[in-house]
């Protein structure tokens, strides 16, 4: 498995590194890309507009989460080349490995595909209880 790219690198900016060590850990099992980490407020703003999102206090805004897309490579370790896809049965897969990877390094996560309304299969999140 390919480790994070610098892109991903870059999108990790600013996350909390509890969370980055479990992203990094799930990458060495599952391929996906970062699509975002850290937002501004009118970022948010935007995204709760269009209905991307439903709350103005994101965990994104603190860099306490994450949102990963499933990466189908085509070998090079480009993602210009390779094709991001949306299947539900593929967050399935990268739910379970973000959450293999957060058991392994002691690290309390929360993934948005367990929520029961507004499931949220790219998202995932330090866990509100153990970070604040």
């Amino acid at each position: 498995m390919v480790a994070l790219l610098p892109r991903d690198h870059a999108r990790l900016a600013g996350v909390h590194r509890d969370l980055v060590r479990v992203v990094e850990r799930a990458r060495q099992s599952v391929p996906f890309i970062v699509t975002e980490g850290v937002r501004s407020r009118e970022r948010q703003a935007r995204l709760v507009a269009i209905g991307a999102s439903r709350t103005l206090h994101s965990r994104h805004l603190t860099g306490h989460a994450v949102d990963l897309a499933y990466w189908l490579d085509d070998g090079d370790g480009s993602v210009e080349q390779g094709e991001i896809r949306w299947d539900w049965p593929l967050y399935e897969q990268l739910g379970a490995a973000m959450k293999a990877a957060a058991k392994e390094v002691g690290v309390p996560i929360a993934w948005g595909g367990d929520w029961p309304s507004f499931r949220d299969g790219p998202h995932f999140e330090l866990d509100r209880e153990a970070y604040p």
